[in-house]
């Protein structure tokens, strides 16, 4: 199961909440509770995160960019270990982005669910 959210939004569950930006967000320490994992890797590259600037009539161009930046290195790697890890156990991705249904967690919520569980355990 996996769940999207901000990382400023309350506790609400038990899952394991992993931090999915690039960037650290204000105001959190690194070894602040609310935050379980932090996966730069997987986020966004600083290019397209500034070429997109959540225009919601670009999202799904941008949708289309990041999932070819998820099937390169580094972010490959990252998203192999995300997508074991959501398979072990319930999983909230976060990030600090005010809007979460035009971020590239619905982009990464929508490519986790779609794995076959065997693709997941890789």
């Amino acid at each position: 199961m996996v769940a999207v959210g901000r990382v400023y939004d309350e506790v609400s569950d038990a899952s394991r909440r992993v931090l999915v930006d690039r960037l650290w967000p204000r105001g959190f320490r690194k070894d602040d509770p609310r935050i379980d994992e932090w996966m730069p890797e997987v986020a966004p590259s600083t290019e397209l995160r500034h070429w997109y600037g959540h225009r919601a009539e670009a999202y799904d161009e941008f949708a289309r960019r990041y999932e070819a930046e998820l099937a390169q290195e580094p972010a490959a790697d990252g998203f192999a270990r995300l997508a074991a890890l959501v398979r072990l156990e319930p999983t909230t991705l976060l990030t600090a982005t005010r809007e979460v249904e035009l971020s590239h967690l619905t982009v990464l919520a929508d490519l986790l669910a779609r794995l076959p569980d065997d693709e997941r355990a890789r």
